[in-house]
């Protein structure tokens, strides 16, 4: 009978400790991300903002060689 009872406690306190190293960890994981999380949102503002300028810079390269300057009348 002490046996039985000196295993129901060693099974109730592995799992108590099972429980809190899940939650700890689990805290850790979720601190640990938030910073990442906002470096990687940085580099996508940064790319996109890239990506932008270098649309707009082809747009207005591509628009200035195809339409002439229009020339008024009595010049060369």
């Amino acid at each position: 009978m002490m046996v039985m009872i000196f295993l129901v406690g060693l099974l109730l306190g592995a799992l108590a400790g099972a429980m809190l190293c899940v939650r700890y960890v689990r805290q850790e994981m979720a601190a640990d991300i938030g910073p990442k999380l906002r470096r990687i949102q940085q580099q996508l503002e940064s790319l996109e903002s890239e990506a932008y300028l270098a649309r707009t810079s082809q747009l207005v390269e591509l628009t200035r060689h195809a339409v002439p300057h229009p020339t008024l009348p009595g010049q060369s």
